[in-house]
């Protein structure tokens, strides 16, 4: 079935649905990667709390991204 929706089932085609998930689930990281710096902070990991920041700027980039990506789509 993933490969023969366009969007009858949903009511929105797919590629477009497919950047409103991206851009949600990079959002939804950003919001855990903070839990995961805190608790690497509370235990003193600088690495691994350095670590986690860069993962979430990579991920509030790909949500950025996403997102113009989407308004670019959505007003054309």
């Amino acid at each position: 079935m993933a490969n023969t929706e366009t969007g009858q089932v949903s009511g929105t085609k797919d590629k477009t649905y497919n950047i409103i998930w991206f851009t949600e689930a990079c959002l939804s990281n950003v919001l855990r990667l903070e839990t995961y710096i805190e608790d690497a902070e509370r235990e003193g990991d600088a690495e691994l709390a350095d670590f986690f920041r860069r993962a979430q700027s990579d991920s509030r980039k790909g949500a950025e991204q996403g997102k113009q990506l989407l308004a670019a789509r959505l007003t054309s």
